[in-house]
């Protein structure tokens, strides 16, 4: 693919003007009025945090996106799909609750939070991968694949499993449903805790292969050479007592972060904004946020997702290291035994964030290159 253009303001601004009306400007510099919003169902694609982080975004920048939107003629809502993993998130329920402890409801942000994949996480739509290698299809979220046009907008940060967060991830990972979030994170099949089990036999009425069992004991047992992954246990489990049990690789993990992400904006437009402040070292899935890594950047936007978290990536690098910050301690450790001095990879050793972005531009989600226009 060519050069994409990314376009950039930084965090100052004038006296009289607020950082909200210049983030305004920005995606208008970028070209968002070129989409035809009129009549049109828009989702947008965010994160409302995990309550407890405190780095997520802050929802201000969500009404700005959603009254430009409106104000080109679209029906926008924000969404997310629910989390494999147990936490504030991981059902419709918790989820809205989650959203409004962090400011996130229709008096805020000026529109309505839909959570993508339905109350349990099972509300999927099987999308076809457009040039996919490790997944053919990809389970999204209903309310996700329901819209007309889709927007991201994402905080970018750390990862620990990935290197990086930002526009790729939120879609990718984001819009799977559990059964989608299921195929990402692993090659293989959830297991009970029969130490956390009670019997009730919710998953095996809802498991459609035939799977589960219960012994003697009355705890549930899944047999793997029945179970296709799908994840629906794990949503009906209203004990906590099934979970995911086998890690894929990190290679994997992004590579198929980015196939699910071209399944998500394959045929229909799309546009993404990144914000590059308080950028953590973890995902804001975490109910924690340390410090961050570097000083607040600036926000980018741009049609071409895997540009958009290269620019983000290539200026995060470029700066320095908040001294209180974890980066600055691998930073010394790298210097003291001769190492290298990539942020993302000083901070999670383990991962490679360029396999996500490689993997991108090979299946056509984006550019590996880009020019980035400042704006004022």
């Amino acid at each position: 693919m060519g050069t994409a253009t990314v376009y950039f303001i930084t965090m100052r601004t004038r006296v009289g003007e607020s950082l909200l009306a210049k983030m305004d400007r920005l995606i208008l510099k970028a070209g968002i009025e070129g989409i035809n919003f009129r009549n049109k169902y828009t989702a947008i694609k965010i994160h409302f945090g995990e309550p407890g982080n405190l780095a997520f975004l802050r929802p201000n920048f969500a009404r700005v996106l959603v009254s430009r939107v409106k104000a080109l003629g679209g029906m926008p809502f924000l969404t997310d799909c629910n989390t494999l993993y147990v936490g504030r998130r991981n059902n419709a329920l918790v989820h809205m609750d989650a959203a409004f402890e962090n400011g996130y409801t229709p008096l805020s942000t000026g529109c309505h939070n839909i959570i993508a994949d339905g109350l349990k996480g099972t509300d999927d739509v099987e999308v076809p991968v457009p040039g996919g290698v490790y997944c053919t299809t990809a389970r999204i979220g209903r309310a996700i694949m329901d819209a007309d046009i889709v927007l991201s907008l994402n905080h970018f940060k750390g990862h620990e499993m990935t290197g990086f967060g930002g526009a790729i991830k939120n879609l990718g990972m984001g819009s799977g449903s559990r059964a989608g979030k299921m195929q990402m994170h692993n090659d293989g099949k959830p297991a009970a805790d029969p130490g956390v089990c009670t019997g009730c036999r919710s998953c095996e009425r809802f498991c459609h292969q035939g799977a589960i069992s219960f012994g003697a004991d009355k705890k549930a047992v899944i047999d793997h050479s029945k179970c296709v992954g799908c994840g629906r246990c794990i949503g009906v489990c209203n004990f906590h007592a099934i979970e995911n049990t086998s890690d894929t690789s990190c290679h994997d993990l992004n590579c198929k972060i980015a196939e699910y992400a071209k399944a998500v904006i394959h045929g229909r437009p799309s546009f993404h904004i990144n914000v590059v402040n308080q950028v953590s070292p973890y995902c804001d899935c975490h109910n924690e946020n340390d410090a961050a890594v570097v000083p607040d950047i600036g926000i980018f936007a741009g049609f071409d997702p895997a540009a958009l978290d290269r620019a983000c990536i290539d200026a995060v690098n470029r700066a320095p290291a908040v001294e209180s910050s974890i980066l600055a301690e691998r930073d010394r450790t790298h210097r003291d035994t001769g190492g290298g001095h990539d942020h993302f990879t000083d901070v999670h050793p383990a991962t490679n964030w360029r396999d996500q972005l490689a993997h991108a531009e090979k299946i056509g989600l984006g550019s590996g290159t880009y020019e980035l226009v400042t704006v004022q």
